[in-house]
């Protein structure tokens, strides 16, 4: 007996005609962008741009080791390491406070406020807050503090705010019916399934806040971003490559931290 023929897969559904639109717009306007910008790809890779920048590179080498000077550097990298992990915790409890709201939770007409607000406060740049608050808090860290928590309240706000709306509701909806409160049924329902993704969001928000708070300091903020700046500035390339040997090296101790503990999140 022979066997029998696997049934056909059925004829893939329709696409409709916006998905072509949405791909051909696009597609135009990466065409437009490579014809509007005054691209010198000629320059970039001629003979003269390669010897000024291996010249220029060749400066940096090699990094500065004096003990004082690596002294120094290990400090303003604690610095931005205390910018990062602060300016994070502080976002993520506004984060949390913002994205009840923002979920839904206490009417349409809050939830479009605070998204509006949420908006607002993730299209501003780190740069941009950090110069508006080192005129109301000053230069040094608190004012970079400052502008990573509040561009990143806006960032976690609203991924806190999808993740409790893409929660299940049918858990919370069965607490509420055999007589929890609606706080009881929120904390044992609907946190617990939205807890691990949120997490890893605040994580990743933390890798993302390293790299910003070393960029902070450009404008006056501390730490290493600050040091940075100051050497490159005198043109002393070989404590400037040290002060960038840190900041890799801050930012590959903080990736694998935060892979660490989602691992041991997740398991």
């Amino acid at each position: 007996m022979k066997p029998s023929a696997p049934p056909a897969m059925p004829a893939a559904p329709p696409r409709p005609w916006s998905s072509y639109a949405l791909a051909l717009a696009l597609l135009a306007l990466a065409a437009a962008s490579f014809a509007s910008l005054p691209l010198q790809w000629a320059a970039f890779f001629s003979a003269e741009a390669l010897r000024s920048s291996s010249e220029f590179l060749a400066g940096f080498a090699p990094p500065e080791l004096a003990p004082p000077f690596l002294g120094k550097t290990a400090w303003a990298a604690a610095e931005t390491l205390s910018m990062s992990a602060l300016g994070t915790l502080l976002a993520v409890g506004a984060g949390l406070l913002l994205a009840l709201p923002a979920a839904g939770r206490f009417g349409a007409a809050p939830r479009a406020a605070v998204r509006a607000l949420l908006n607002v406060l993730r299209s501003i740049p780190e740069l941009v807050w950090a110069s508006i608050l080192l005129i109301a808090a000053g230069l040094g860290p608190f004012a970079g503090t400052l502008a990573l928590a509040f561009h990143t309240s806006g960032v976690l706000g609203r991924l806190f705010a999808d993740a409790l709306e893409n929660a299940a509701p049918l858990p919370e909806q069965s607490l509420r019916n055999n007589g929890a409160t609606a706080l009881a049924a929120f904390f044992y329902a609907t946190l617990p399934q939205a807890l691990p993704q949120m997490l890893s969001y605040t994580l990743y928000r933390w890798e993302n806040n390293i790299r910003a708070a070393a960029i902070l300091g450009v404008v006056g903020a501390g730490g290493l971003g600050q040091m940075l700046k100051y050497h490159l500035s005198l043109f002393q390339m070989q404590k400037a490559a040290t002060v960038i040997l840190a900041m890799l090296l801050l930012v590959a101790l903080v990736d694998a931290l935060s892979f660490a503990m989602r691992r041991a999140l997740t398991r």
